[in-house]
């Protein structure tokens, strides 16, 4: 049995735990019974690394009078099994926008109680009905932004290619091992999609292929496939040029004594603009807890402080008169985005082809 039919077992598997812990009728919301502000019991929250300040967690526990505890991830394709399988004792998770669809689909999370979450209102107008979760029944947006790359202008001068080429061209081989990619499929056979002109989301077989080809040509420059601290490697000297989330690195850049010396920018030809959210597991052993922090997060205050610690864009619109003015002055820099707001996209469900970029992305790492 082959590794990709493995894995289709597995996905299968999966989703029908999931439909027979439903009873196989679609998910219902177990906050039902909840009030505004209940808790049921200690928060276990499943979110990407860096993601949430650990005083801000503390800040949670102290105002509700319980524990809260975090695991994290460095990718939507290493957390979607886990909590598709059922059982992870995970009561709020955050996926990215494309696998909120993915997620509904597999019953893995759960409708939320719309009246525990007056703090919707806070959400700009423009997430407030995304396509992979119309009307937010399902998910509430948590930080946005861009996947870019990442340059230490010190190392590497500043006549480089504002395009894909500087990872993928000529241009890197003179910097053989001292380049990272991210450890994630969409995102980085997404990148070298794009250096081809190609559609993040293709679902031709033919446009895929040659998209691993430019990253297999590509791998002997590569040190890494490293989501969780790109950013360090890069600050650190590890590498002088990075794949990774805009707000992972402008926060990094910060941390140097030479700010000044790291750019962050989208190629040219186009990238990544995602969404993230915050969804209650369709098994959360705590639902109401799980509303409870969501409605907290999505408070002016705490939607400021969230966004002031991680350097990500907020959906939050009582929030943005809080953010602090170095955040708003990365927010606003027209010079991140070489293609312009229409290169880029949003990664979105593929359905069974996702399976593609998995296998495609097994075959680049080898």
């Amino acid at each position: 049995m082959n590794i990709r039919t493995i894995r289709l077992l597995a996905v299968a598997l999966a989703t029908a735990l999931v439909a027979a812990a439903c009873g196989g009728g679609g998910v219902e919301s177990t906050a039902s019974d909840c009030a505004v502000g209940e808790t049921d019991g200690d928060l276990a929250l499943y979110n990407w690394a860096e993601y949430i300040d650990e005083e801000q967690l503390a800040e949670f526990e102290s105002e509700f009078g319980i524990s809260a505890s975090m695991t994290t991830y460095d990718s939507n394709e290493a957390m979607q099994p886990i909590i598709s399988a059922g059982n992870s004792g995970f009561d709020v998770v955050v996926p990215s926008d494309y696998m909120v669809g993915i997620l509904i689909q597999a019953e893995a999370i759960q409708p939320l109680n719309q009246d525990l979450i007056p703090n919707k209102s806070n959400v700009l107008g423009s997430f407030q009905d995304p396509s992979y979760d119309p009307g937010l029944e399902y998910s509430m947006p948590y930080q946005w932004g861009y996947t870019g790359i990442a340059v230490n202008t010190a190392a590497i001068g500043d006549d480089y290619p504002r395009s894909w080429d500087i990872v993928f061209g000529d241009y890197a081989d003179q910097y053989n091992g001292q380049i990272s990619l991210l450890n994630d499929p969409r995102e980085t056979m997404g990148a070298a999609l794009k250096s081809l002109g190609y559609s993040l989301n293709t679902t031709n077989q033919d446009e895929l292929d040659e998209a691993t080809q430019v990253l297999l040509d590509a791998k002997d420059n590569v040190s890494a496939f490293n989501t969780d601290s790109a950013d360090e490697l890069l600050t650190s000297g590890e590498t002088v040029i990075g794949h990774g989330y805009s707000g992972d690195m402008f926060t990094q850049f910060l941390e140097t004594d030479n700010p000044d010396d790291y750019v962050f920018f989208v190629p040219e030809e186009g990238g990544v603009r995602w969404v993230d959210n915050m969804s209650v597991v369709y098994d959360a052993p705590h639902p109401c807890t799980a509303h409870t922090f969501i409605n907290w997060l999505l408070g002016a205050e705490e939607g400021a402080a969230l966004s002031n610690w991680n350097y990500y864009a907020t959906p939050n619109e009582a929030a943005i008169p809080l953010l602090d003015e170095d955040l708003n002055a990365f927010l606003t820099d027209d010079s991140v985005l070489v293609g312009g707001l229409d290169s880029v996209e949003a990664l979105s469900d593929t359905g069974d082809f996702e399976l593609q970029y998995i296998d495609a992305f097994d075959t680049v790492k080898g």
